[in-house]
């Protein structure tokens, strides 16, 4: 019951070439940061993972995050709600020359489709995105008179989030915003990775704050002094 790995090297070792890879934040409120760099950097080291699929609300920022794996051209598909950030250059660049695709999935239906991959629901009907582009090729259903766009589940193989606390079975709590899409990631990936702020011994966190169970995590990886997306970005930019 002991899920603690030594090292964010060793965290990132399960996810391989090919593997549809959910990574928790919203912009860089819970953005596991130091597992996304451990990942590039076995890349650049290897040549693997690549030819990933990753889910995020956004498609990366700046030069860090999930526009360092773009930039180190390990991700072929974005499924997100938002391709577009103060600094997107990293997604504009590839998806401009033809180098990765885009999903794109309205914010709301992407954390129901996550949600509904944990569940096991295997499809839902939504409004949102009726008589757009977004709804190209979907079935539509009315029901009361309203038409209804059919959503397929999301899961992944691998799930990428930060915690603020955990302890060694694998329950989490997190920091305010920071726990946006990430307990339905924990739910809807085969496997899940966890870096957390503080590690404490079982006990040490109140049932009642556990927002993720254990059962839903895989590893942890204890990152006491985490990296926030915009500090690093202000760091490079004075730089």
């Amino acid at each position: 019951m002991n899920k603690i790995v030594k090292s964010l090297e060793e965290a990132v070792s399960v996810v391989g070439d090919g593997m549809a890879v959910m990574i928790g934040g919203f912009g860089g409120a819970g953005a596991p940061i130091e597992l996304i760099h451990a990942l590039v950097d076995r890349y650049r080291k290897t040549g693997s993972p690549g030819n990933l699929t990753v889910i995020n609300n956004n498609a990366g920022n700046g030069d860090v995050g999930i526009a360092a794996m773009i930039n180190a051209g390990m991700v072929t598909k974005m499924v997100c709600s938002f391709p577009r950030s103060s600094d997107p250059k990293a997604f504009t660049d590839k998806y401009l020359a033809g180098e990765i695709a885009l999903e794109l999935v309205p914010q709301g239906t992407l954390a129901e489709r996550i949600r509904a991959g944990g569940a096991g629901i295997p499809a839902f009907y939504t409004p949102t995105s009726y008589g757009t582009v977004v709804a190209d090729g979907k079935p539509v259903e009315e029901f009361e008179g309203r038409h209804y766009v059919r959503e397929r589940w999301l899961k992944a193989d691998v799930a990428l989030i930060k915690a603020e606390l955990a302890d060694r079975m694998g329950n989490l709590t997190y920091r305010k915003a920071a726990r946006n899409f990430s307990p339905l990631m924990a739910m809807a990936a085969q496997t899940t990775v966890v870096q957390a702020s503080r590690v404490v011994e079982p006990g040490g966190i109140d049932p009642e704050h556990v927002a993720t169970p254990g059962i839903f995590v895989n590893a942890i990886v204890e990152v006491a002094d985490p990296k926030q997306e915009e500090a690093l970005l202000r760091e490079r930019a004075v730089q």
